[in-house]
C-alpha cells in the first residue's frame, strides 16, 4: 500500500501546469523580456498541434517504425532470485533507437520545430543521450543541430560525441565553471537568446521555462501509458512499486504520470548521492535542495551561501544538475512521490550486477534506479513487484568504467 496517505486523491496531469506554467509553487517562466513572446509562441504552437490528427499520426508512425515502440517489459528473474525478495521488472527504454528514453521527446520537439518553420534545433546534453537523440531527429527531419556539452562530459562520454558528429550535429564545448551539464545549459541558453527566431531550443528534460516541462512530460508519458497496459497483461495487476532515476527528471515523469492516481502504487525517484553529501560532491537536489530559480524556472535547487546554483558531482553525467523538474518538486511537496538517493559506489555495483545477472548493461543513470530497487527488493515478500524505468543503455559508459574502475571490478582488457 502507498504510505503517502495525506496526498491528494486526484492528480489531473491535464490541468498541470496552470496557464502560467506552474505546478503548485514551481515552474513558471522567468526569462528576459525579449524571450517572453517567443516562449508564448512555442507554447501556443504546441497546444495548437499536439492534439491534431496530422501531428499525432506522424509522431505515432515514427515512434512505432523508427524508435521501435512499444519498448518491452522484462522480468529480471535472475536478479530477483539472487536477491531473494520482490520481483524486479524493467521497462526497456534502453532498447529504443539511440539507446535511451530521450528519443521520445526529441522526435516531438523536432517535429514541432519543423512545423514552426525553424531552421535549427539546439540543446544541451550531459551524458550525451539527449544530444544523440536530437541529432538523430534533426538528421531525419532535415534540420541543423548544435549540441552544447561540458568539456568534462565530452571526455567522459566520448562514444556519444562521435555519434553526434557522425549524425551531422555540431558539438560545442562548454568551457566555463565545472564544465558539466549545468554549464552546457548556460551555453545553450546564451546561444538561443542570440537567435530565437530561426532556432528552437529543444530542452532535454522536464526543466526550463514554460512550456518545456509540460511538453517534455507529454512526449515522455508514452512510457507509463505502455507500461500500465503491459504490466497488467504480464502479471494481472499493477506494479506495487515504480522506480526511476531523477536528474532533471524526464524518464521518471514519463513513467510516473500514468500511475499518479493509482493509490496502491508506491512511486520512488532516485537521486545521485555522488561520493558524499558535502557540497559539490552530490546532485541530490530534492533531498538537500531548497526552492530557488535556475534557467528560467522555479524548483528545488542546490544553492550556495549566496543563493547561486551550487556545484554538483555524480558518476552519471545525465544526473549532474543542481535543479530538477518543477513537477517533481510539486510531487515531493504533496508527498505523492518519495525521493531517495544512491551513491556512486552503489550505482557501479548495480551496473555490474545487472550486466552479469541478466546480460543487460545499463546506463550509469539507470543504474541508480536499479541499485535502489535491489535494496528495496531484499526486504520485501516475493509476491511484491518493482518496475524500474531502465532509461538507457550503458554503451556510452563502458570506457569510463573500465578506465576508472576496471581493476577493482576485475575487468581486464587485453
Amino acid at each position: 500500500m502507498n504510505n503517502n496517505t495525506d496526498k491528494p486523491q486526484n492528480i489531473d496531469s491535464n490541468k498541470m501546469p496552470d496557464e502560467n506554467g506552474f505546478f503548485g509553487a514551481y515552474g513558471g517562466r522567468f526569462v528576459p523580456p525579449m524571450l517572453e513572446p517567443i516562449m508564448k509562441e512555442i507554447g501556443d504552437a504546441y497546444l495548437e498541434i499536439k492534439d491534431s490528427k496530422e501531428f499525432k499520426d506522424e509522431l505515432y508512425y515514427l515512434q512505432k517504425h523508427y524508435t521501435g515502440r512499444p519498448s518491452p517489459i522484462f522480468h529480471a528473474k535472475n536478479l530477483s532470485d539472487k536477491i531473494g525478495g520482490a520481483q524486479i521488472y524493467l521497462k526497456r527504454e534502453d532498447l529504443n533507437h539511440t539507446g535511451a528514453h530521450k528519443i521520445n521527446h526529441c522526435l516531438g520537439e523536432a517535429l514541432l520545430a519543423k512545423k514552426m518553420g525553424k531552421k535549427k534545433i539546439i540543446a544541451e546534453t550531459g551524458a550525451g543521450q539527449h544530444g544523440v537523440a536530437l541529432a538523430t531527429a534533426a538528421a531525419l527531419l532535415g534540420l541543423e543541430c548544435d549540441i552544447y556539452m561540458g568539456e568534462v562530459d565530452i571526455a567522459k562520454e566520448h562514444p556519444n560525441v562521435v555519434r553526434m558528429n557522425i549524425l551531422g550535429a555540431k558539438v560545442i564545448p562548454a568551457t566555463h565553471g565545472l564544465k558539466t551539464l549545468k554549464e552546457a545549459v548556460d551555453a545553450a541558453f546564451d546561444a538561443y537568446v542570440k537567435d530565437p527566431i530561426n532556432q528552437l531550443y529543444a530542452i532535454g528534460s522536464v526543466v526550463g521555462p514554460h512550456p518545456f516541462p509540460m511538453m517534455v512530460r507529454d512526449f515522455q508519458a508514452v512510457v507509463g501509458q505502455e507500461a500500465k497496459e503491459q504490466f497488467t497483461e504480464l502479471t494481472g495487476k499493477l506494479p506495487n512499486n515504480l522506480v526511476a532515476c531523477v536528474g532533471g527528471g524526464s524518464n521518471a515523469i514519463g513513467l510516473f504520470t500514468e500511475f499518479l492516481n493509482d493509490d496502491d502504487v508506491n512511486i520512488i525517484g532516485v537521486e545521485p548521492a555522488g561520493t558524499s553529501f558535502k557540497t559539490g560532491e552530490h546532485a541530490a537536489t530534492l533531498t538537500l535542495g531548497t526552492p530557488g530559480t535556475i534557467h528560467g524556472f522555479k524548483c528545488y535547487l542546490l544553492q550556495d551561501e549566496n543563493g547561486e546554483p551550487a556545484p554538483v558531482n555524480t558518476i552519471a553525467s545525465g544526473l549532474d544538475y543542481p535543479g530538477v523538474g518543477p513537477q517533481h518538486s510539486y510531487l515531493k511537496d504533496i508527498k505523492r512521490v518519495k525521493y531517495e538517493t544512491i551513491n556512486d559506489k552503489e550505482a557501479i555495483a548495480a551496473f555490474m550486477e545487472l550486466s552479469r545477472e541478466e546480460g543487460i548493461i545499463p546506463a550509469l543513470e539507470s543504474a541508480h534506479a536499479v541499485a535502489h530497487a535491489m535494496k528495496m527488493a531484499k526486504d520485501m515478500p516475493k509476491d511484491e513487484t518493482i518496475l524500474i524505468n531502465l532509461s538507457g543503455r550503458g554503451d556510452k559508459d563502458i570506457d569510463f568504467i573500465v578506465e576508472n574502475y576496471g581493476k577493482e571490478l576485475g575487468i581486464t582488457i587485453q
